[in-house]
């Protein structure tokens, strides 16, 4: 997995602050894409080892809320074996952090429906997920005075009630 940028103080993408991880990758493709070098999954690095490290020694101080996965498309099948054992390593060492990350893929029908019955990663992901903003960008329907989405069709889902609750819950702040 490539990934395009890290973002050391994020107030945009979630509560807090916090840091974000650019992933490459993206067969979305969506029309005015705020980040459409990241569509491309050989832009930017390679997210080795000491990227990890990266990132696990900017979480650490107590003012960073937790971490944020953007792209690009995190949940990309060619991106779920690298972030699957990254994010159970950043909630096994900063459990009290959030996890968040955003997905033009919807939660029913695509994550939960196709990608949980058969992909290997998917389970492992949802697991470690706290807040995912679901669905596509849609330029038609973009609004520029929603908290954490670019537009009206996006969803802030609290991932661990649904799993909890077998249905699709919104996020409460």
């Amino acid at each position: 997995m490539n990934y395009g940028e890290i973002k050391k103080c994020d107030i945009a993408n979630g509560i807090g602050v916090r840091v974000s991880l650019f992933v490459s990758g993206c067969t979305h493709h969506c029309r005015g894409c705020f980040n459409p070098e990241t569509w491309d999954f050989h832009y930017g690095r390679p997210f080795l080892p000491e990227t990890e490290e990266l990132i696990l020694s900017l979480l650490e101080p107590p003012y960073i809320s937790g971490l944020t996965l953007l792209g690009g498309e995190p949940l990309e099948y060619a991106n779920q074996a690298v972030l699957a054992p990254f994010l159970k390593k950043v909630k096994d060492m900063f459990p009290e952090k959030t996890i968040w990350c955003y997905t033009g893929y919807l939660f029913e029908e695509d994550v939960l429906n196709r990608m949980l019955p058969s992909w290997e990663y998917t389970r492992d992901i949802l697991d470690c997920l706290d807040v995912l903003v679901d669905g596509p960008f849609l330029e038609k329907e973009k609004n520029i005075s929603l908290r954490f989405r670019g537009s009206d069709n996006q969803r802030i889902i609290d991932v661990k009630r649904s799993l909890k609750e077998g249905k699709t819950k919104l996020w409460e702040e």
